[in-house]
């Protein structure tokens, strides 16, 4: 007997970490049990939507301790969850669950561009949602300006 679930809609954080081996393969095998447990949750009638992280391939304070510029290591970063978001996508679609990727970034080859109502829509029509590329500013939360000291 299926137990009621107390709601209807979930959102889950899976961070790039996460998806990373103990043997450094930036994404292995163990997308698969994540797949498996979404698509659990999909058959026990949740809607869900992800919001990938992409810390298995760059962190931008580390791109940034070698000399990055902060903006671009952040954009890297962004571009870090979209790979793993399409990984993501192709899993959940090869073990039958629709899935369908949004980006905070205009790339209408991979991925849709996040609009309220096309999410909610796919969300009702029981795709699984993968949303990637954070807010798509760098430095969000804003880093705050340097301390200005008046001249003498």
């Amino acid at each position: 007997m299926s137990r009621q679930l107390p709601y209807q809609r979930i959102l889950l954080k899976l961070s790039g970490e996460a998806l990373k081996e103990n043997n450094g393969t930036l994404i292995g095998p163990v997308i698969h049990r994540f797949c498996a447990e979404i698509r659990e949750l999909v058959e026990r009638g949740l809607a869900v939507g992800i919001v990938t992280g992409g810390g298995n391939i760059i962190r931008g304070v580390q791109a940034e301790k070698i000399g990055l510029n902060r903006i671009t290591a952040d954009y890297m970063g962004m571009l870090a969850t979209i790979i793993n978001g399409l990984a993501l996508q192709d899993h959940l679609e090869a073990i039958g669950i629709k899935a369908k990727l949004y980006s905070a970034f205009r790339i209408e080859e991979i991925a849709e561009r996040f609009i309220k109502r096309n999410v909610i829509f796919d969300l009702e029509s029981g795709k699984v949602v993968i949303f990637t590329a954070g807010t798509g500013i760098p430095s969000f939360p804003p880093i705050p300006p340097p301390l200005c000291v008046p001249s003498r």
